[in-house]
């Protein structure tokens, strides 16, 4: 990276989102962070997402709602509400709300497991 940059997470946001829009913003080896637009999406039923990595999801703008399995309700997400959800935690997209762009920020990651030399 020789240059700073700079944009807007709610620039380029099209009028139509027919489907849901993940943008990466930045990735490494290590991680990724993902700009995700939602307009009335959620996850098709019957469906769970099981990750391999941790996620940090931010909501930027807009409403939705999260299941996690085993869990019999939903957890509505409002602008500045995050959570994270561990690697291999079941959990959906219930719903977005279909009157406004829901925005989020999604941080992909995993634990680094350090080994550390001992001497003695």
């Amino acid at each position: 990276m020789s240059q700073s940059s700079t944009n807007n997470l709610f620039s380029g946001i099209p009028r139509e989102i027919p489907q849901e829009i993940i943008e990466v913003l930045v990735k490494t080896s290590d991680f990724h962070l993902e700009r995700i637009v939602s307009a009335g999406q959620a996850t098709p039923p019957g469906v769970w997402y099981d990750q391999e990595t941790h996620e940090w999801v931010l909501l930027l703008a807009g409403a939705a709602a999260l299941l996690f399995a085993g869990e019999d309700r939903v957890r509505t997400l409002h602008p500045g509400d995050y959570v994270l959800i561990p690697a291999h935690c079941r959990h959906r997209v219930e719903w977005t709300d279909p009157e406004q762009k829901t925005v989020w920020l999604a941080l992909h990651f995993r634990e680094k497991t350090e080994k550390t030399a001992t001497t003695g």
